[in-house]
């Protein structure tokens, strides 16, 4: 095999498991290159270093102690940890003689000036402003924001996984069309094409909630809204995963965290997937509910509305919509034969889009036309 050179991928700890998988992507697309895997974490800087602990009290006390912001995500955005990081990313990097990098998410700026950067990132900070939920008051520090827009400034190129933040970066941030491309991102599900699918399954009449952050994901509202169902549908069931809510609410079900690989059978189980986000970078899980053929329910907000299309594979509610929330659930359980025409809608929509070899491709067609010119 020829070698072509040696490129660096900067990461910041797993990225909810999407790291692996954008590595792996980007072996299969460029062959004969050697990659070199940093992790800020783990070869930079101490994701808790003392000093930076100092410096984020300074940022941002007030926020801190009245509870407005919790401390382990203010420790990732002080002007401190972000000029640290880039100092020493640069040290680390003028040693080798890299074709390119290629960082992942966009906390930090990894570029230096004699290689070209690639950015992957999800989400851009500003585009908050988009969510109903969220509040100016929620920021986080003007300087630090005057240095993320240096990332995407200092970039040859920045991928993002959808069109919205796509839109973001060039209304919000000001980088050109030409700095921006959106290649989407791939599912974490395996071996799916073995899968047999039951359609007796969306008689089952039960709601999946899959999400960590039980307030930011909906989880109060979709309780709201489930009371509402439960009167049209006695029998309808709510099994929530990820996150353990202290409930008093009948037919229901919290499970708490489960291993990414005992997730196919909460997913084959289920009629209904539900997640009515109110704040949402991108939502790789939609995906997976999708490609085991479940009629989806979110929020219309942030990326979502890229792959859930109202009346094709799901419905899109407004956010906090209690009523309608409730209502675009209670026409899926009235409608097991929509349930299934929605979930295989849902799931060639990701087979066709959403992989990690055709995003790994468009990056790839990007970096090699820049590299090259």
């Amino acid at each position: 095999m020829k070698k072509y050179g040696t490129f660096a991928f900067i990461k910041t700890g797993s990225f909810s498991h999407i790291n692996d998988s954008v590595v792996q992507a980007l072996r299969n697309n460029f062959p004969g290159y050697k990659i070199d895997i940093i992790d800020i974490w783990r070869d930079i800087i101490k994701r808790y270093d003392a000093l930076n602990f100092i410096h984020t009290f300074k940022t941002y006390a007030n926020e801190i102690i009245r509870g407005k912001k919790r401390i382990d995500n203010c420790m990732l955005r002080t002007p401190f940890l972000f000029q640290n990081v880039k100092s020493k990313i640069a040290e680390k990097l003028e040693h080798k003689e890299y074709t390119f990098t290629f960082q992942t998410q966009s906390l930090f700026d990894c570029s230096i000036p004699s290689i070209p950067n690639f950015v992957y990132t999800d989400h851009a900070h500003l585009a908050n402003l988009n969510y109903p939920a969220f509040k100016k008051s929620d920021f986080y520090s003007d300087g630090w924001i005057e240095l993320e827009k240096s990332i995407y400034k200092n970039a040859a190129l920045n991928f993002t996984m959808s069109r919205n933040i796509k839109n973001s970066l060039k209304t919000q941030y000001g980088c050109p069309e030409n700095k921006v491309c959106c290649v989407y991102a791939g599912n974490n599900v395996s071996g799916i094409e073995k899968e047999e699918f039951d359609d007796r399954r969306y008689t089952n009449k039960n709601v999946l909630f899959v999400g960590v952050d039980w307030n930011r994901k909906g989880g109060p509202q979709l309780v709201e809204a489930f009371k509402i169902v439960l009167k049209s549908h006695p029998d309808a069931y709510l099994t929530i995963v990820g996150c353990s809510p202290s409930l008093d609410l009948p037919n229901c079900e919290t499970l708490g965290k489960i291993p990414l690989k005992d997730m196919k059978s909460y997913y084959h189980k289920a009629s209904i997937f539900c997640l009515p986000t109110r704040m949402e970078p991108f939502g790789i899980v939609f995906l997976e509910a999708m490609i085991y053929r479940l009629p989806v329910v979110a929020s219309n907000i942030g990326a979502i509305p890229d792959f859930v299309k109202s009346g094709e594979n799901g419905y899109l509610v407004n956010p906090d919509d209690i009523r309608q929330l409730a209502e675009r659930i209670i026409m899926l359980l009235n409608d097991p034969s929509l349930c299934s025409k929605f979930g295989v809608a849902g799931s060639k929509l990701v087979k066709n889009r959403y992989t990690w070899d055709k995003t790994g491709k468009r990056i790839r067609d990007n970096i090699l036309r820049i590299i090259s010119s």
